[in-house]
């Protein structure tokens, strides 16, 4: 393990969520070493109640007296018509909060960052999907980034495998507590499909985590329990780039803060005390199980014993189980198994159903007290529904809360400095070329009537294409990847240029530390980059790429707007099948390659693509019809993914134009 100079042990710190002003202050009490939060805009958390800029600036004031750092989130996918406007939070945050740090998703924020002389340091969100090595020293090399967070997918075996090639200047951060996304990092548009709600900008709206219907069984196939390391953490003690150990939460509320806080301040430092070792896991374990969370699991965290995260059955949302209604639809009630105090928080309902209720406790009741729910004519719970506590306010938490709100009073107010930042776009011509249609197959066609063609690279392709073919063909690489599987890779790779290979689609931009001499090479940025707007694209080809794939989940002005502004060609989607999302796991109560549904009626299907699970829905992204458009505002590639149809699954006819029309929220 790490030391400084005196000798003292070199712990990671305790990152605190915060999504509000209580749960700010809960993190402060509960001596957290850093607390991460995000603005009105352009968080990963939207639906959280986040901060304005003269709220952050009076509470970061607050945290640096107490010796806590904070860190803000701009974590989310950056439109091009957004680049002001984010450039102008950024500099509005250095001018008047002076965060110690900010997270970032978007590589624009790094050009924005530079431009206006941002000095903080900058970490790179989960949802860069950075998860190999190769990804670690590429990002080492671009300027301003200090600190990777790594996906919650990886087990300890690959976060240490990481460990060792991470660069000396480049620290890691892994999450420890709090809830699981189903899908892999940066690799779910379920709710944008469904919706416009992109889980890369904050919004998801958790269409995972519905019940769905499969051979007449009705579970909830995707809904994922909490992740806790609980006692496992001391293993990430022995990996000294380890600099923080982040909690999950920022949509919930102070009594979760503080305790998972104070649970693993005692998990940290269980060595310290190795005669009341027992005790103090005792008390951890005990402040977890009544922080008000999911039901918990490890996930992959251990290799030899992995488990999957999925619950079919059990709850959507967080809490402790109060009781079930009782009574009649207009004077209902619910017997609770514990005391509840006043200021509690409980939700009626489960988080998925849209007419789930929240209500707060006025006055305190004894265990085994009578509640009242307070009935709506729109909102009346049956007889039955359950009940959960999703937030507590104990006297000493509340005491501590009040006397940290009385000192955030005497911190000196400023009006914030308003930023005059503007970023102008230089008009770009990238070379033109041919708009080229590319028909992209999980296996070769033989007809060979689609030409241009791309191909999924694998074992598979490269063994039965004819080799006068592989160097016409646009290899496409895995939108996924992990460490133990970066060898082989790399080896497939090898095997494909030396065939005389010169065309590939990179689907993450850390994929080009794998090319070596890209010398006579073509590599384009695929379009689960997540690529959406100038500076991102000229970011991506200053590490050498040649033009780029944008994100799919555009509306029209997004994607009409970019080609002018565009240093590299570009190309689309513009049909064929895209996934809900892809995941590491998979419930075994579901049946691959057969269609599930939604209560809305909605359809897809799973299928397994070497380590990763595909969720396709069952009809097809179609922007055919706005090609000439497209074509007039400048793209150069057109893109038609063509996946198998399982037998048992069948297509339906729906216009496919995904956020096209009713816009990316």
């Amino acid at each position: 393990m790490s030391r400084s100079g005196s000798g003292a042990l070199q712990r990671p710190e305790i990152m605190a969520p915060a999504g509000s002003k209580a749960s700010f202050l809960a993190a402060v009490a509960a001596g957290a070493d850093a607390i991460y939060c995000g603005l009105k805009s352009y968080s990963a958390r939207m639906a959280a109640k986040n901060f304005t800029i003269e709220q952050l600036a009076a509470l970061t004031r607050l945290a640096h007296a107490h010796a806590t750092k904070v860190y803000v989130t701009l974590n989310s996918m950056l439109r091009t018509g957004e680049l002001t406007h984010a450039g102008r939070l950024l500099e509005e945050l250095q001018h008047n909060v002076k965060p110690d740090a900010i997270i970032i998703q978007d590589l624009a924020l790094l050009e924005l960052a530079g431009r206006i002389g941002f000095s903080g340091e900058i970490y790179l969100s989960t949802l860069a999907n950075a998860t190999d090595g190769a990804a670690l020293k590429l990002i080492g090399d671009l300027n301003g980034i200090a600190r990777v967070v790594l996906p919650r997918e990886l087990n300890i075996d690959e976060v240490k495998a990481i460990a060792r090639v991470c660069p000396n200047d480049l620290a890691l951060e892994v999450f420890i507590h709090g809830a699981l996304c189903y899908a892999v990092s940066g690799r779910c548009y379920w709710s944008s499909f469904l919706g416009g709600r992109s889980g890369l900008r904050g919004r998801c709206v958790q269409p995972c985590r519905r019940l769905f219907e499969q051979s007449r069984q009705s579970r909830r196939f995707f809904s994922c329990q909490d992740l806790s390391l609980d006692v496992l953490v001391k293993v990430l003690l022995s990996v000294p780039q380890i600099k923080g150990w982040k909690i999950e939460g920022r949509k919930k509320g102070p009594h979760y803060v503080y305790y998972t806080v104070k649970a693993y301040q005692i998990l940290k430092n269980l060595e310290d005390n190795p005669e009341k070792r027992s005790v103090s896991k005792k008390a951890a374990l005990g402040l977890l199980a009544q922080a008000l969370g999911r039901t918990a699991t490890h996930y992959n965290f251990l290799p030899q014993r992995p488990q999957t995260p999925i619950n079919v059955i059990g709850q959507t949302g967080s809490g402790l189980f109060v009781g079930k209604i009782r009574g009649s639809r207009n004077k209902p009630y619910v017997i609770c198994r514990m005391e509840l105090l006043a200021g509690a928080v409980l939700r009626i309902g489960y988080e998925d159903e849209s007419w789930h209720a929240v209500q707060r406790v006025g006055k305190y009741i004894p265990p085994e007290g009578r509640f009242h729910i307070k009935a709506s004519s729109n909102r009346m719970p049956a007889a039955g529904t359950p009940v959960f506590l999703t937030d507590r306010r104990e006297k000493a938490l509340k005491n501590m809360l009040t006397e940290l709100d009385r000192e955030l009073e005497k911190v000196e107010k400023t009006h914030p400095l308003p930023s005059k930042f503007f970023l102008h776009l230089p008009e770009c011509t990238p070379g033109k070329c041919k708009p080229a249609e590319i028909y992209v197959h999980r296996r070769f066609n033989k007809s060979g009537k689609q030409v241009p063609v791309g191909l999924w690279l694998s074992e598979e392709t490269l063994k039965t294409t004819p080799q006068r073919l592989i160097s016409h063909v646009r290899w496409w690489l895995p939108p996924v990847g992990w460490p133990a599987e970066e060898k082989a890779f790399n080896r497939l790779l090898e095997r494909a240029m030396g065939k005389g290979g010169r065309h590939f689609v990179l689907n993450t931009p850390w994929q080009i530390a794998s090319f070596h001499d890209r010398k006579n090479l073509v590599l384009w940025a695929g379009p689960f980059c997540n690529i959406a707007n100038p500076l991102a694209i000229k970011t991506i080809a200053g590490i050498g790429f040649s033009g780029a794939i944008v994100s799919p989940e555009l509306k029209q002005s997004d994607f009409l707007a970019l080609p002018q502004h565009s240093p590299l060609p570009l190309g689309i989607v513009i049909s064929g099948s895209w996934p809900l999302c892809i995941s590491r796991t998979i419930s075994d109560d579901i049946q691959q390659n057969k269609p599930f549904s939604s209560p809305k009626g909605e359809q897809a299907w799973v299928v397994k693509y070497d380590s990763v699970y595909w969720v396709f829905p069952n009809w097809k992204l179609d922007l055919t019809a706005k090609m000439d458009k497209l074509k007039r505002a400048g793209y150069q590639m057109f893109v038609h993914l063509l996946e198998p149809i399982p037998a048992a699954v069948k297509l339906k006819k729906r216009p496919g134009l995904w956020n096209w029309e009713i816009g990316l929220k």
